[in-house]
């Protein structure tokens, strides 16, 4: 239990860092773009590359976590995220920041992956619950300081101490991770990677989040999005279809036979698509509706903070007991209904309101993530958490992508494009009072469409079953892993 916590700490601080930079530039994109003479598509890339960069790599991060050993994985994570941070901080053109965003995102994906994997090894399943718990409120309380924290920061400072906070940070959890954490999970040596399996992956993935940010921003023709789309297609099904024959695949889709597991990311990537954009349009909503300054939204959104610190240690310590379906089930339809409630908002909302339902909405995320993480990481064997956390990792950052880009496409049913990135590239919007009210319109449309859609992760949440441990799965749900050559 000593090693347990002191694993617990050492990936806590990894994954707040990686979710903080999910977030912290959104507020500060104005200033960015206007200070480096960047135009809208540009603006949107300062925000889109971080994600790509730390998407596209996770399958295969999860592949050598399996085969190399989890905490060298992690330790060069903070290396190459710390060097990704400062050299954002230094550029000096638009182009960089894209480049070095992505680098960020690498950096970033190598510590996601590998944090929940490190915390199942050490962590007796009795108190798994209550550890995810912990870590993945890192995580998602890291996504929503970004705000606030980017508000606070440019207060004062330029924008480029959103990215130099991370530096000394960085230094630190890259000297405590070598010194504290030790290896103790079996690891494959000697497996080969299946690199064509990664090629097609990489298509896909990157084929579909340009179309969708391409599509979201209309920033592309849409022919181009047609082409896309179709590539992302046909490139997912020739993954798959070459997954599926060989021996060591970087996708082990025996681990989807599983049904917990299966349930538990399906769960996860619909609320992911629900959950991601909200924390944008509530920041939109108190600046462009509203009428705020930045920092003030950023510190308005603090009550999702409050209840989700709140209930989910709470849960995941409770699930550990009573299982996950109760508090993955309920947190889920909070969910929904603090989106719901958010759709009702205008300019006229008093904010006391306003912090009641985020204060549901946080409440809603604590309950459910905790538990479901515990039941995706607790169901598959120990040999292979490495590739399993860079399913759920890459699940619920996909999730993110769709989710802003969805927005976007919701709110231009009513909003313009022209207008929606005219605010984004801009340091010095003036909204007049009727583009105001056109904007919460838009704003309500995506709630009430991310209401619907969080609630069908409920189908699968519960569609999984309660907690079996991987030996005592049925037959025709048993994982059998790859049998090395001798």
């Amino acid at each position: 239990m000593k090693y347990s916590w002191t694993v617990l700490t050492v990936t806590t601080v990894g994954v707040l860092m990686a979710g903080l930079d999910t977030r912290i530039i959104i507020i500060g994109l104005p200033q960015v773009a206007t200070a480096l003479h960047a135009d809208a598509e540009q603006a949107i890339w300062f925000t889109q590359a971080y994600i790509l960069g730390s998407t596209v790599a996770l399958l295969l991060i999860g592949r050598i976590t399996d085969i190399v050993g989890r905490v060298k994985i992690y330790t060069a994570g903070f290396v190459v995220f710390t060097l990704g941070s400062l050299l954002t901080g230094l550029s000096m053109s638009p182009m960089q920041v894209i480049a070095f965003r992505g680098l960020q995102g690498l950096g970033g994906a190598m510590l996601i992956t590998n944090s929940a994997s490190l915390i199942a090894d050490a962590t007796p399943s009795k108190n798994l619950g209550f550890a995810m718990g912990i870590n993945q409120i890192a995580f998602r309380f890291g996504a929503m300081a970004g705000l606030t924290v980017s508000g606070i920061i440019l207060s004062y400072l330029d924008w480029r101490a959103l990215f130099y906070i991370n530096v000394p940070i960085g230094i630190f959890g890259t000297v405590w991770a070598h010194r504290r954490l030790k290896e103790i999970a079996r690891v494959e040596r000697g497996a080969p990677i299946d690199w064509a399996g990664f090629l097609a992956f990489t298509v896909f993935i990157v084929s579909f989040l340009l179309a969708l940010t391409f599509g979201a921003y209309g920033i592309s023709e849409q022919g181009l999005v047609y082409l896309l789309t179709g590539l992302s297609v046909a490139s997912l099904v020739i993954f798959i279809a070459h997954e599926r024959r060989i021996q060591h695949p970087l996708l082990d889709l025996k681990l989807m036979r599983i049904r917990e597991f299966a349930g538990g990311v399906t769960a996860q990537l619909i609320n992911s698509i629900a959950w991601g954009a909200v924390l944008l349009l509530l920041s939109l909503y108190f600046q462009l509706v509203v009428g705020l300054a930045p920092l003030d939204a950023g510190i308005r959104i603090i009550p999702i903070d409050i209840a989700f610190l709140l209930t989910g240690p709470i849960s995941g310590k409770l699930s550990d007991r009573y299982g996950h379906m109760p508090f993955t089930t309920t947190g889920l339809a909070l969910g929904s209904v603090s989106l719901f409630l958010f759709s009702t908002a205008d300019a006229n909302t008093p904010y006391a309101l306003m912090a009641v339902y985020m204060m549901l909405f946080g409440a809603g995320i604590g309950l459910f993530a905790s538990p479901n993480m515990s039941s995706i990481m607790g169901s598959v064997p120990e040999d292979r958490r490495g590739i399993a956390s860079a399913v759920r990792a890459t699940f619920f950052q996909t999730g993110n992508v769709i989710s802003v880009s969805l927005a976007v496409l919701l709110m231009t049913i009513v909003v313009p494009y022209q207008v929606i990135t005219s605010v984004i590239s801009s340091a010095n919007v003036v909204i007049p009072g009727s583009e105001r009210a056109l904007f919460a319109a838009g704003i309500s449309t995506a709630y009430v469409w991310m209401a619907v859609l969080n609630a069908v992760a409920i189908i699968p949440s519960m569609l999984r079953g309660k907690k079996a441990a991987p030996k005592d799965l049925p037959p025709e749900h048993k994982y059998e892993p790859p049998t090395l050559p001798n």
